[in-house]
């Protein structure tokens, strides 16, 4: 057996992450329900094994434990130091990576997915969520911005709701997401592999450099660009958590 072959059928494990392959889809599970700077960095290694050594066509992201993600861990943050807005960045280039990935994404949803955990799920190509799910954008509540979701919920949701969303903060039913075009498929709570298989199934042959191509043209499609964007979201999100508001945060949470 070639070694890419050996590499990608070769279970991978860590702390935050976990990364294993059945068939012909790759299944990347989230195995803490906050985000870390070591689950980013676990990431990056998950996508580095995806596009270099899997022949896998279909990646779902998933959690653990009824929770699909909560957001950020604010262990990784002092609120007595200077804020350093490179965490945030490596977090948006993960983001990118997963967007860009050349094999149809799938969010597979179960409970809270809030924040980063809804940024997430906003890079994958199709979001598949129990009823019993919730998706929150509630950074702007504790003093921060919720990423480049800024860039790309309009896109999905439209304007007006995209400012609800954000502005607001309120949790959001699966039922009520779905009904605007965040979520794409509300499944039966304990029915959910059952419909993540239906829309892998749905995706057909999924070739991947047609599936790569597809995608890059999808987000180009809009005027402007990502990178466009990003320096001004880095510089507004810097600001951002610099304040008390985020700093009163970072204290709430014990840190």
């Amino acid at each position: 057996m070639a070694e890419g072959s050996k590499a990608e059928e070769r279970t991978a494990r860590a702390r935050t992450v976990s990364l294993h392959t059945e068939a012909e889809v790759a299944h990347l599970r989230l195995l803490r329900p906050t985000i870390t700077m070591r689950m980013v960095h676990e990431l990056g290694e998950a996508l580095d094994q995806l596009e270099d050594h899997s022949a896998a066509r279909f990646v779902v992201i998933s959690g653990v434990d009824g929770v699909f993600c909560a957001g950020i861990d604010f262990a990784d943050f002092r609120p007595d130091a200077p804020m350093d807005i490179h965490g945030f960045h490596k977090w948006e280039q993960l983001l990118v990576r997963v967007e860009k990935l050349g094999k149809a994404t799938v969010a597979a949803i179960d409970g809270p997915c809030r924040g980063g955990g809804a940024q997430l799920a906003l890079v994958c190509d199709v979001r598949v969520a129990t009823a019993r799910s919730v998706v929150q954008f509630d950074e702007i509540h504790l003093g921060f911005l919720p990423g480049m979701g800024t860039w790309r919920l309009a896109k999905y949701v439209g304007l007006g709701r995209a400012k609800r969303l954000l502005l607001q903060g309120a949790p959001v039913s699966a039922a009520a997401a779905e009904r605007i075009g965040l979520i794409d498929v509300v499944a039966e709570d304990g029915a959910l592999d059952a419909a993540v298989a239906a829309e892998l199934a749905a995706f057909g042959p999924a070739h991947p450099v047609a599936t790569e191509l597809g995608k890059r043209l999808l987000l180009e499609s809009y005027a402007e660009s990502f990178e466009e964007n990003i320096g001004g979201f880095l510089a507004a999100q810097h600001r951002a958590i610099s304040q008390s508001a985020f700093l009163d945060t970072l204290k709430k949470a014990g840190r």
